[in-house]
Parts: structure tokens; C-alpha cells; sequence
């Protein structure tokens, strides 16, 4: 309990980063019996992230401070991470948590996913309850199918519905992501009519070889007239991709100087970034570092 209280004490001033990633492509391969969908995709990591701080309460209180507009408390993933850890360890402890987000949401950035799995690895360390990322990977899988993949945090191949994970090691290219503005409901991409829900199967040698499409993307195209108008534009410079169910648009790039030449042809009134592909996810380098401390 000391060295819990210790870590505390020295971890209350940290912020944990929650980062984004892309899917470098995704296929539909198929619709299951209980209404999911299986589906092939590549997961990159990237190191633009929400960040989270955690202090320890002597109480069982869970305060969360965020600058989310428009979720409430019963859909937010970061209040839902701390009960399903306390549920499943049994502890009545206490946290102030306070969120910072930098990712936009219905943008398929993995940022609320991303946000759970900091809060499931950092509270681990927290509050001393020694799971092993594959049993908090199995727990996050219960609050969203990217959950695991920031869990893991490895550059991953990915199955089912996204949760039978595969490390990869790519290249770790850069990216401009362009985020047009509107809200994109998985859901009702996964409902439209005119989705393709029987591409065939792939293997990562296929991808290698240049099988990279988005399957939602003509779908989200026809959703939004945003996300249509800017893959239009932003296409006349690079080859453009979807990544997840949207609404982020992006396009990659071997240097940061090409990729920084093409953002400044980008209109100055989109929300673009320059953003660099990562195999290891940041929280992870970051949170051995501190654990190594203690």
C-alpha cells in the first residue's frame, strides 16, 4: 500500500498521452449472427494524443474534469474504464481525473477508445492491481473494439470485429489528416444500405502489395457532403484515405518536409495536422519509464 501511496504522490503532476491511430485500410468481410461485423484492418499509432492526469482520492469518489461538449457521464469511456476496474478488482478507491482533448470525436481517430485504454493502464499502475495488458486488453474489448489496440500498444493487423490482434512492425511514415467538420456515426455507416459487407479476405502480404481500400469510404462520401467536398480537393495532391468509418481524411508520406508541403496547399481554414505513424504507442514508452522509477 506505501509504494501505491508513494506512486501516487509522484505521479498526481503527470499527463498520460492517449494516442490516435489509423486504419491503413479496412474491409468488411462479412456480417455476424448477433449484428457485428467481421472485418480485416491495420491499426498505426500515431503521436498526436488526448492526455489524461490521475490523482489518488483518500475516498471512493470518481470526479472527472473534461472539455468534452455534448457526452454525458453514462457514455463517457474514461468514467466507464474506472467502474469496470473496479468492478472486476473489487476496489472502492478514488480518483480525480482530468482530460484534455486534442482529438476530435466521430472522426475514426480512436480518441474516446484511446482515452479508456490510458485510463484502464494508468489506474492498473495506480491503485496496485497487477493485471497484464492481455487481461486489461480482454476488459477494454467489452467497452469498445479499439479499446484493445491502445491497450497493447503496437502497430497491429486486426480481425473479427477489430479485437483478434496481430503486431505489425511498418514503416512509420507521415501523414497529413484533414478533419472535415462533421460528426460521423459508426453506426449508421454499419446500417447503410449500400455498404459492402462481402469483400473478400486479404492477407498482410496483400496489403504490403498495394490492397489498402477503405470499404466505408464511398458510403461516408454519400453521408456527407464535408467529407465528400474535401476528398475531392484534398485528392488533387496525393492519393487520400479514410481511416475507420470517418470523418478523418488523410494521405501519407516517406519525409515531414513532403508532408508539410502539401498541408500548406490545404486550405488555411481546414483543421489539418502533420502527424507522424508510430509502431509503439507513446503511453507505453512513457508509462515504463515512470514504473521503472518506483
Amino acid at each position: 500500500m506505501a509504494e501505491v501511496l508513494d506512486m501516487g504522490k509522484q505521479w498526481q503532476n503527470l499527463w498520460w498521452p492517449a494516442p490516435a491511430k489509423l486504419n491503413l485500410m479496412l474491409r468488411i468481410i462479412g456480417k455476424r449472427d448477433d449484428g457485428y461485423h467481421n472485418l480485416q484492418t491495420i491499426f498505426q499509432l500515431l503521436t498526436v494524443s488526448d492526455w489524461l492526469n490521475f490523482k489518488l482520492r483518500d475516498d471512493d469518489e470518481i470526479r472527472l474534469k473534461d472539455n468534452c461538449i455534448g457526452v454525458n457521464s453514462a457514455e463517457n469511456l474514461v468514467l466507464q474504464s474506472v467502474e469496470l476496474l473496479r468492478e472486476k478488482s473489487g476496489v472502492k478507491k478514488g480518483v480525480d481525473i482530468q482530460l484534455k482533448k486534442i482529438l476530435p470525436m466521430g472522426a475514426g481517430l480512436g480518441g474516446g477508445s484511446s482515452d479508456a485504454a490510458t485510463t484502464l493502464l494508468v489506474l492498473n499502475q495506480l491503485w496496485g492491481l497487477g493485471y497484464t495488458l492481455q487481461e486489461l486488453a480482454v476488459m477494454g474489448a467489452s467497452l469498445g473494439a479499439d479499446v484493445p489496440v491502445f491497450v497493447l500498444g503496437e502497430t497491429a493487423w486486426a480481425e473479427g470485429v477489430g479485437e483478434k490482434l496481430t503486431p505489425l512492425s511498418l514503416p512509420e511514415p507521415w501523414f497529413v489528416i484533414v478533419n472535415p467538420p462533421c460528426h460521423i456515426a459508426t453506426k449508421e455507416v454499419f446500417l447503410n444500405n449500400h455498404l459492402t459487407r462481402d469483400s473478400s479476405a486479404i492477407t498482410i502480404r496483400d496489403f504490403h502489395e498495394g490492397q489498402d481500400r477503405n470499404d466505408c469510404l464511398e458510403v461516408v462520401r454519400k453521408m456527407s457532403k464535408e467529407v465528400d467536398e474535401t476528398y475531392d480537393h484534398f485528392s488533387k495532391y496525393n492519393k487520400v484515405y479514410l481511416t475507420g468509418t470517418g470523418s478523418s481524411l488523410f494521405s501519407k508520406f516517406q519525409t515531414r518536409l513532403e508532408a508539410v508541403n502539401i498541408l500548406n496547399k490545404l486550405p488555411d481554414s481546414w483543421d489539418k495536422w502533420v502527424v507522424q505513424g508510430v509502431n509503439k504507442s507513446p503511453l507505453h514508452s512513457v508509462l515504463n519509464k515512470f514504473s521503472n522509477q518506483v
